[in-house]
């Protein structure tokens, strides 16, 4: 267990014990591992803002942007012990916490455009994934878009027997390292905040990210070639500690819920928009290859990745697999 974050948690831990007529406003620590300007930054900041102002002061919200608080491998446990009060990890993320349902988002072709998408994450599903959260002592609020996916690498990939040899960065996910290793290629999992750094030295040849993930993080200046796959989909739970959530006063608690909602709303709005505007931004700037695959080309992809799907069912769950194909009307045998 990582030194700073047990003196974290024991220092949060005194601070609660503060005398109630001193009444100093509740400090709400947002720790995430992307740049500010991401969809997931940018709402982070929008929930800051509007948390305070409907709190009227209340309640006080520190995000700590970029891994500068806490790194991948490190906020989920730091969130379990108090020493943050609020995180939206990548859902691949709870894979770690041995919840390997949440990996169903990880499934390559699942979902094929965002209504898809929303009849999981806005139904019954997506609330009863959340509620898994809580036997890890953790409270799941809602689910944040980061965008689809598109592969990315220092060489051009138009079919699949380009990706055969290529190592690729992926999160820690069983299923998105079976996916790799479906096409040929070799899963290297590597922290968010290192894969910069790991392109640029040689260590990986290629990413899968949403458009806005691959600039933010300046990974297509060591990466010359993105071709737009969409072939899965990155997005994130907001979650906070369960034994702060429910110790928050009720009047606040219902605040902070608004505030969310409202967050939500405006992730999900600026992830489609952000994504767009940064693939315009790197059309333009020419010093990238993007490249769009014929339907025959992502047909031969889709192929060679659906037997993923069944690879994965007893990780996942055939009951909650049978269940997101009905939701999204997934409209093809699984090989």
């Amino acid at each position: 267990m990582p030194l700073r974050v047990v003196m974290a948690a024991s220092i949060i831990a005194c601070g609660a014990a503060t005398p109630q007529s001193r009444q100093p406003p509740i400090v709400v620590k947002f720790s995430h591992v992307v740049a500010v300007d991401t969809p997931k930054g940018r709402a982070a900041e929008h929930f800051k803002r509007r948390a305070e102002a409907l709190t009227s002061g209340r309640v006080r919200v520190e995000v700590y942007p970029d891994g500068s608080l806490y790194e991948d491998g490190e906020e989920l446990e730091a969130l379990q012990l108090g020493a943050v009060q609020m995180l939206a990890p990548s859902l691949s993320k709870f894979g770690q916490l041995g919840i390997g349902q949440f990996e169903v988002f990880d499934l390559p072709f699942v979902f094929a455009d965002y209504p898809q998408l929303r009849a999981v994450t806005e139904g019954p599903i997506g609330r009863k994934l959340l509620r898994e959260l809580e036997v890890k002592g953790l409270r799941g609020l809602a689910y944040w878009d980061n965008g689809f996916k598109s592969f990315s690498a220092t060489r051009p990939l138009r079919g699949v027997a380009d990706f055969r040899g290529l190592r690729v960065r992926v999160q820690s996910s069983a299923v998105l390292e079976a996916q790799m290793r479906a096409l040929g290629a070799l899963p290297q999992v590597i922290g968010f905040s290192d894969t910069r750094a790991a392109l640029r030295d040689g260590i990986v040849e290629g990413t899968e990210n949403p458009i806005s993930n691959l600039v933010s993080q300046r990974m297509h200046e060591v990466q010359g070639h993105l071709t737009l796959t969409r072939h899965g989909y990155l997005g994130y739970a907001v979650v906070v500690n369960e034994r702060f959530w429910d110790a928050l006063p009720g009047d606040l608690r219902r605040k902070l819920e608004q505030a969310l909602d409202e967050s939500t709303a405006f992730a999900n709005e600026i992830a489609r928009a952000n994504n767009d505007e940064h693939l315009a931004r790197l059309r333009e700037s020419g010093a990238t290859d993007v490249y769009t695959p014929t339907e025959a080309e992502r047909l031969a992809l889709r192929d060679a990745l659906l037997p993923v799907h069944r690879q994965m069912e007893a990780r996942i769950g055939k009951e909650l697999l049978r269940d997101v194909y009905a939701a999204t009307g997934f409209d093809r045998q699984v090989p």
